[in-house]
């Protein structure tokens, strides 16, 4: 991750004018980032800081489903290990892409694509593993199924597959690793109940929920903030949340339920919400204690849809999938210069609030 607090020099009157005009004009660029032929399943998964994308996207006739690398207007497809489809989640700064896929036997292992080679980075002794997070030093986090037919988190690291354990229950499941080897995701609790978890010097950690009784983590930075999503009552809807010490409720776009899935290093975080809408959701950015629609950041006539953000870089680049043309596609979104200073600016700005009313 790029470390750029220390660049940042902005003024009160462009920061006034960003949280005026953010709401009302186009304030991102949309970039349509491409197919390998197919229409269903065309989505972005998560964005580094060259701009280089992974995902997903459907192949000729929509036979297949194939892992991608989005880089430089060239959309590549990652092959498989073996079987039919493959999927990439992570991708970090020097272009290694993290996934899952089919193999020969028609399990799921997860991948590690390094160079153009797509590795199997094996299983915890059972038949299937998935890979959903990976840093810049390589390390991968997922899932795999054990011997004993559970389902554990792991951090894959220098070519060991370690088991984090879990909270007290039966199955764990690792979504994201920072570059210090902090890992988030989530966990039974010895209730049966899954709880949102941050792993870091071998210890798994509960974060606790918005009131609800379950909660899911599935990214995090590199101070340690995660982000997710929780229940805020017993049985009832979820909301995207903010860890940084306390769980932070984001609200949602109208409707019942959001849910977080990135954050970057200025604690920005998107994901998708419900709108009021009954059975539309849509892309969201939180920056800064505001949610905001993303579709409400784009040109109205660019022909976009944006349902889902899957991942955001340091630089406020968006990636994830919507609706353009009557077709699910994949999309990058791109902050003209000084926009994407200032909004950053508002989440580092946001997130010292945040941090000096806990104090």
């Amino acid at each position: 991750m790029l470390h750029l607090r220390n660049k940042l020099s902005l003024s009160l009157t462009a920061l006034a004018f960003c949280c005026s005009t953010a709401a009302s004009a186009a304030t991102y660029s949309v970039i349509d980032l491409g197919t390998l032929g197919g229409t269903t399943t065309n989505q972005g998964w998560s964005v580094n800081n060259a701009g280089q994308a992974t995902g997903q996207a459907s192949t000729s006739g929509n036979t297949s489903t194939a892992a991608v690398l989005y880089s430089g207007g060239i959309v590549t497809n990652l092959g498989t290990l073996g079987g039919v489809n493959s999927y990439g989640t992570a991708i970090n700064g020097s272009g290694q892409v993290a996934g899952y896929s089919q193999t020969a036997s028609g399990t799921s292992n997860a991948f590690l694509v390094t160079g153009g080679v797509m590795s199997n980075l094996g299983t915890l002794g059972g038949t299937t593993s998935v890979a959903y997070g990976i840093n810049d030093a390589g390390q991968v986090a997922g899932y795999s199924t054990t011997a004993a037919g559970v389902n554990a988190a792991f951090l894959y690291s220098g070519g060991v597959m370690t088991n984090l354990g879990t909270l007290g229950g039966a199955n764990s499941y690792g979504r994201d690793v920072n570059n210090i080897g902090q890992v988030a995701g989530y966990a039974q609790t010895a209730a049966g109940v899954a709880n949102a978890f941050r792993y870091s010097g071998g210890v798994m950690t509960g974060l606790g929920t918005l009131g609800g009784t379950t909660s899911y983590g599935n990214a995090l930075n590199d101070t340690g903030i995660v982000a997710g999503y929780s229940q805020i009552s017993p049985g009832g809807a979820n909301h995207a949340f903010l860890y940084d010490g306390v769980m932070n409720d984001l609200g949602t776009l109208g409707g019942l339920n959001s849910y977080g899935a990135s954050i970057n290093s200025t604690g920005q975080v998107v994901g998708s919400s419900d709108t009021a809408t009954p059975g539309v959701a849509n892309a969201f950015l939180y920056s800064g204690g505001t949610l905001f629609n993303l579709n409400s950041l784009i040109a109205p006539a660019s022909g976009w849809v944006l349902t889902s953000a899957r991942g955001i870089n340091d630089l406020g680049q968006i990636t994830g999938f919507g609706t353009f043309g009557g077709a699910q596609r994949a999309f990058l979104l791109t902050l003209p210069e000084p926009a994407s200073l200032a909004l950053m600016g508002i989440g580092l700005l946001g997130l010292r609030s945040s941090r000096r009313s806990k104090l």
